[in-house]
């Protein structure tokens, strides 16, 4: 074999690991990391399941045409976490039966998003307040919590299990924008001269899946609180879109 003719092979076997390595960072990896942060929020959602906190302090109604449904109540006020701090879990039914991804304190990528998988902006509204609770994910990579964000229906349940019981959202509509858009992190998202009165979930994550050229922002209004009981999670947890 000639020397050119070597060459040209290790380059075609050079070009096959690099493709190998290519599949396994946008589907395999991001399987079994995916895997390993579902876990992780199961565990999460047990512990505290298996050691709940004093009732919280508020006023619970039942609905009376659902008298079986685990009450609801206000919703109490969190604090903000610190920095990488686990506070809650993120459920979104419409993306499986298994979505449990935890969500921790911060944006950073070294810190909050690779190692943990969802990651709350500082300062924005603790989930049930008035305001917006923003959180991000990756969508095409460490476990891509936000893969199929665009693919939610109007109505979908979004729910985030806390320490003290499970609040839940409905998804809204998504929109486009720069990466430079952070008005959409605003307690009205886009509208800085007006006053937040709604409760709101925004979530963000790159746009297209393997790309930043866009950010894709999710947008959910909040629908009850459900304090932990043993009457259990609420139902929107297994009914996915309303």
């Amino acid at each position: 074999m000639t020397v050119i003719g070597v060459i040209g092979d290790l380059l075609v076997t050079a070009g096959v690991l690099v493709l190998l390595f290519v599949v396994w960072q946008l589907w395999i990896g991001d399987a079994i990391i995916g895997a390993q942060f579902k876990d992780q929020g199961k565990e999460l959602s047990e512990q505290w399941n298996a050691d709940p906190p004093p009732p919280v302090p508020s006023a619970i109604t039942t609905s009376p045409s659902q008298p079986a449904a685990p009450p609801t109540a206000d919703p109490p006020a969190l604090e903000q976490p610190g920095d990488a701090q686990r506070f809650g879990v993120v459920y979104i039914p419409r993306l499986g039966p298994d979505y449990h991804f935890t969500v921790a304190g911060g944006v950073s990528s070294s810190r909050t998003l690779d190692p943990i998988g969802l990651g709350h902006y500082p300062d924005t509204a603790m989930p049930g307040q008035v305001g917006n609770f923003a959180i991000a994910g990756h969508r095409g990579s460490h476990g891509a919590p936000f893969a199929d964000l665009p693919s939610l229906h109007i109505g979908d349940a979004i729910v985030v299990e806390t320490e003290v019981g499970w609040f839940t959202y409905r998804f809204r509509n998504i929109e486009y924008v720069r990466p430079d858009g952070v008005n959409v992190l605003l307690p009205t998202p886009q509208q800085p001269q007006v006053e937040a009165t709604d409760r709101l979930i925004t979530m963000t994550t790159c746009s297209p899946r393997y790309g930043f050229s866009e950010r894709a922002i999710g947008y959910g209004v909040f629908e009850s609180f459900t304090p932990r009981t043993d009457a259990g999670p609420p139902t929107s947890l297994t009914s996915g879109a309303s």
